[in-house]
This record gives structure tokens, C-alpha cells and sequence, in this order.
């Protein structure tokens, strides 16, 4: 069982949030402004999540995002990045600084599931990816821009496509520094996997052993070391999850570190994973308590609201989809 209904769920809106969005210029909207002078200190907040895209809901969700630390974050087809004036890339990097948030945008080229490419990695497609992130960066100058999500298992699944992408985003680091020099580009690895662990819900075992730390030795023009982590998945319980669970990425790199995704779900279900809404907030306790020490550049909750996706991630939202705050807001905001 793998990540991926997360990104599929982001893509099957991203037509939606287009429409949905500009729906917001209605009278009484604020205008377009800088983002806060605090804004550089933001170190926390949530993925585009909104209880749903209508837009009150859409208003709603970017004043709780405000409140949840700041941060708002965008994952979806590279091909959507290139679009810059009316992509979704683009219109959430707009209406986040319109309520004052600061967007981390994420773009992906390949399926979490089975690591089949969205599109061939031949020198067309990449010239396409290099360009459409380069014109995207000089226009909006992003704070943050991710290139790739959880690109371990990608390495699992193709090494030779693997590689074909350490060439471009190597090339597109390089293009995008030059049109926007502060921004802070990365790709995001999938932690559990990176530690060996493939075990619990994942449908595999966990194997130290199979570690694959050495991989971010090959992102070396990275920004940051930045990762999904769902450690519900590999321990039924926070109180299991080892102490030094999170520090070890300090022993395999000196960069910032950042969490993109982090969740633990809430539902009653799968069989023999139960779990609650008292659990999800022992593990935003735990998760802080354990992240404490670390270079931390921010730390991303894959959902406000509970969406509609498959177990466990559904239950993932910090609210119900009735709007009901879970008692890990009051911890997450803490």
C-alpha cells in the first residue's frame, strides 16, 4: 500500500481549484498583498485541503491554513506548473498570499503507486519540465518549489528513470536559481522507505538493511532534505514509534529539513490499525516532542479537512468533513 491516493486526490481536483478559485474575486475579497513580515519565520502549516470547493469553503480553508501556521502547499502534475498565470500552481500561490500564507508548490512527474512516468522522461518532456518550472519561478519568485515527490520509490520501481531525473532536476535547479536565486528548490523523499521500513500497511517488511540513505548523496544542489512521513502505517500506536525515529536524519545529512506530508488517521478501520481522534493528537504531541532538536525548515499536514480519498488516508484530516475540529487541531496550533 503506498501514498499515492494523496497525490491522486490532489490531481483529480487540480481542474476543480481552477475554477473554484477565481470564483473567489467576488466583492469583498481581499486584495493581493505581500505576505506578512512573519512570514519568512512560518514553520508550519497544511495541504490544500478545503472542506470543499466551494467558495466559502475555499475562503475558510485559507484562514484556518493562516492560523495552522501559515504555510499552504500544492502538490500535482508537473504539466499544471507550466500553466503560469492560470494553472492551479498558480492560483493557489495567489490566493495564499491574498490571505496572507505563504504557498510551497510541489511538482510531480510520476504515479506513487507503480512509478509509471505521467509522461516519458525523453529530452522533450524535460526541456518541457525545465522551462515550465524556470517561467513559474521568474513570474512568482516562490519562496519554496518542489521538484519530485517521494522520488525513492521511483528508484525502487526504475533506476534508469531515477537517474534520467537526477539530470533534470539538477538542470532545472540550476535554471530556476538563475531567474529566482532565493528560492529554495528540493525534491521530497518518502522517510519510512528511506529507513528500510516497508512493513504494517505497507504490505511489505521492514528491513533496515535495505536503507536507502545514500540517495540523498545524490541531490547534493538540494536546498533541503525534505520528506513525506507516515509512520501509522508502520506502528499501531505513537507511543511505538522509536526515539530516535526522526533525529536519524540528522546522521545522513547536514541541510534543513523539511516534512511535506505528515499524517495519522483517525477511523476505527483498517482491522487491527483502530485508531481515534485522541491517537492522532498523541502523535502531533509526539511528532513535535521528536522533531524538537532537528533543523527544521517546516513541517506540512497533509490535511485540514478529512477528504475523500481511501483508508487510512481519509481519516488524515486535522477537522471532520462536518466541519468539527479533531482534537489535533488544538495540538497542532499549539
Amino acid at each position: 500500500m503506498k501514498k499515492a491516493p494523496v497525490l491522486v486526490a490532489i490531481l483529480l481536483v487540480a481542474v476543480v481549484l481552477v475554477i473554484g478559485a477565481y470564483s473567489l474575486g467576488r466583492p469583498g475579497t481581499p486584495p493581493v498583498q505581500p505576505p506578512p513580515d512573519n512570514a519568512s519565520r512560518a514553520v508550519k502549516g497544511v495541504t490544500l485541503s478545503p472542506k470543499s470547493f466551494q467558495p466559502a469553503d475555499f475562503e475558510d480553508f485559507f484562514l484556518k491554513a493562516r492560523e495552522a501556521g501559515g504555510l499552504v502547499s500544492w502538490a500535482g502534475d508537473w504539466n499544471e506548473v507550466s500553466n503560469s498565470t492560470s494553472g492551479a500552481p498558480a492560483v493557489v500561490t495567489s490566493l495564499s498570499l491574498t490571505y496572507n500564507c505563504t504557498p510551497i508548490v510541489e511538482a510531480q512527474f510520476f504515479t506513487q503507486s507503480d512509478g509509471r512516468l505521467l509522461r516519458p522522461l525523453n529530452e522533450t518532456t524535460m526541456q518541457n519540465y525545465k522551462e515550465g518550472a524556470t517561467t513559474f519561478a521568474d513570474r512568482y519568485k516562490p519562496k519554496y518549489l518542489g521538484l519530485g515527490i517521494e522520488v525513492n520509490v521511483l528508484y525502487e520501481k526504475s533506476p534508469t528513470d531515477f537517474d534520467a531525473f537526477i539530470r533534470l532536476f539538477n538542470e532545472t535547479y540550476d535554471a530556476v536559481k538563475a531567474r529566482s536565486p532565493s528560492t529554495k528548490v528540493f525534491t521530497v523523499f518518502q522517510l519510512e522507505k528511506m529507513k528500510g521500513l516497508s512493513g504494517g500497511l505497507f504490505g511489505g517488511t521492514n528491513d533496515p538493511s535495505k536503507a536507502e540513505w545514500a540517495l540523498l548523496d545524490r541531490f547534493s544542489k538540494s536546498d533541503i532534505a525534505a520528506f513525506t512521513t507516515y509512520p501509522g502505517l508502520i506502528y499501531r500506536d505513537p507511543s511505538e514509534i522509536p526515539a530516535g525515529y526522526y533525529t536519524e536524519i540528522s546522521l545522513h545529512t547536514s541541510k534543513p529539513i523539511a516534512f511535506t506530508e505528515i499524517g495519522w488517521h483517525t477511523d476505527t478501520s483498517p482491522a487491527g490499525w483502530e485508531s481515534s481522534g485522541a491517537e492522532q493528537a498523541e502523535f502531533v504531541a509526539v511528532f513535535f516532542n521528536l522533531t524538537g532538536s532537528l533543523n527544521k525548515e517546516f513541517s506540512i499536514w497533509s490535511f485540514l479537512y478529512d477528504q475523500n480519498t481511501i483508508e487510512p488516508f481519509k481519516s488524515m484530516g486535522l477537522y471532520y468533513s462536518n466541519g468539527t475540529a479533531k482534537p489535533a487541531w488544538s495540538e497542532w496550533i499549539r
